[in-house]
C-alpha cells in the first residue's frame, strides 16, 4: 500500500494524505477527510515511513519487510466505544501519535467486552507491545490488565493508585473551578448530576461547597449514570419536586446534554431558570442551544502524550511510573448566567 493508493481510496490528492498522516491533527484537511484517511490506512495496514528505520530482511524475494510494533487500547469506562465522544477522539490522537512513531493500534476494545469468550480469545491470543486504558477501572479489570501487560500507560480525569504511569486532567480540580465559577455569578445554591461512587468530580463538588460554606443537601444531589441518557433521566426525576437550587454542575457533557433536555421539556429556561455547566468539552456542546458552558479537557494533547509516554516505556524503560498533568480552561458560553432577582425569590 502506499500514499497514492490510499489518495485513490480517499478520492483526494497524495499530498493531502501525506499532510494527515504527517501532520496530525493539524487543520489540513476536514474532520471527514482525515478520519476516511485513518480507516483506510488501518484496514490496509499501511506502514508509515517513519519505521524504515526498523527495516530488516523478509522473505526469499529479496523484499524489505518493516519491523512494526503494536498497541492495544481498553475503554475502561465505555460500553460502546464509538459512540463515546470524549475517549474516542483521545483514542484517535493516542492512535495518530502512535502510528508516527512507526506502531498500529492492533486493538481497542471496551471493559465490558473481557467478559465474551471470543473477545477474551483474540486479546489473549494477539500480544501487543503495550497498552493504554482510557477511564478509571476497577479490580477486575486491573487484575486482567496487570496479567496480559508489561507496559502499561493509564490516561483520564481521576488519578489512580497504582504502578502504572498516567497522564491526567484532574477531574477534582476542575469540578472545584465549575463550582467556584458558579458561585462568582451569585449562585450559592448548586446542585450535582452525575455518578458518586469512587468520583472525584464529586469530591471536587462537595469540597468546593464546604469550602465556599454553601449548603449541600441531599435533595439536590442527583445520582445517575454519566451519560445523556442518565442525565436526561436523573434530572427529569429531580424537576418532579420544585427544586430549590438556581444551578447544576454535571460531571460531563454528555450528562448536561440530557439534563438540559429534561429542563427543557419541564418548560424551564436556561440559563435564566437554571444554569449548567459540566466538564469536557466535547465538539457537540457549542453546537447546543443554548451553547453549553464547559470546563474544556485537551483530549487530542490526552492522546498523544499517552502515546509518547507509552512507546517511551515501551523502547527505553523506566524504574519508576510517571504522572503527566495536563490544565483544563473554563469556556464560556450561553448556558451559565449571574443569578437573577426571580431566582434569589
Amino acid at each position: 500500500m502506499t500514499l497514492k493508493e490510499i489518495a485513490d481510496l480517499a478520492g483526494v490528492s497524495v499530498s493531502t494524505v501525506s499532510r494527515v498522516i504527517n501532520h496530525g491533527n493539524a487543520k489540513v484537511a476536514s474532520q471527514e477527510v482525515k478520519d476516511t484517511i485513518w480507516r483506510i490506512v488501518r484496514e490496509t495496514n499501511y506502514i508509515p515511513n517513519s519505521s524504515a528505520r526498523n527495516l530488516k530482511l523478509g522473505n526469499a524475494s529479496g523484499h524489505l519487510r518493516p519491523a512494526v510494533k503494536s498497541i492495544g487500547c481498553i475503554f475502561a469506562r465505555s460500553k460502546n466505544t464509538l459512540n463515546d465522544p470524549f475517549f474516542s477522539q483521545i483514542a484517535r490522537a493516542l492512535e495518530q501519535e502512535a502510528f508516527r512513531q512507526g506502531y498500529i493500534l492492533k486493538y481497542s476494545f471496551s471493559a465490558y467486552d473481557i467478559s465474551d469468550a471470543n473477545t477474551y480469545h483474540l486479546i489473549t491470543n494477539n500480544q501487543v507491545d503495550g497498552i493504554a486504558v482510557l477511564g478509571r477501572f476497577d479490580k477486575n479489570l486491573l487484575s486482567f490488565i496487570k496479567k496480559q501487560y508489561k507496559h502499561v500507560v493509564y490516561t483520564g480525569l481521576n488519578i489512580i493508585d497504582t504502578g502504572f504511569d498516567q497522564v491526567i486532567c484532574d477531574g477534582y480540580q476542575a469540578s472545584v473551578a465549575a463550582v467556584n465559577y458558579l458561585y462568582k455569578l451569585g449562585h450559592t445554591s448548586i446542585g450535582y448530576v452525575g455518578e458518586k461512587h469512587k468520583e472525584l468530580r464529586y469530591q471536587g463538588y462537595l469540597d468546593a461547597m464546604n469550602q465556599l460554606k454553601l449548603p449541600v443537601l441531599r435533595e439536590n444531589i442527583v445520582v445517575t449514570p454519566i451519560s445523556s441518557e442518565g442525565g436526561y433521566n436523573g434530572v427529569k426525576e429531580f424537576l418532579k419536586v420544585k427544586p430549590q437550587v438556581t444551578a447544576l454542575f454535571c460531571a460531563n457533557d454528555l450528562t448536561a446534554i440530557g439534563a438540559m433536555k429534561a429542563i427543557k421539556e419541564k418548560g424551564l429556561a436556561i440559563p435564566s431558570d437554571l444554569s449548567i455547566i459540566s466538564i469536557d468539552d466535547i465538539d457537540t456542546a457549542q453546537y447546543m442551544s443554548p451553547m453549553l458552558t464547559t470546563i474544556r479537557v485537551p483530549m487530542e494533547e490526552l492522546g498523544k502524550i499517552t502515546a509518547k509516554v507509552l512507546i517511551d516505556r515501551i523502547e527505553n524503560g523506566k524504574s519508576i511510573p510517571i504522572k503527566v498533568e495536563l490544565p483544563f480552561s473554563i469556556i464560556t458560553r450561553e448556558s451559565c448566567s449571574a443569578i437573577s432577582d426571580r431566582q434569589k425569590k
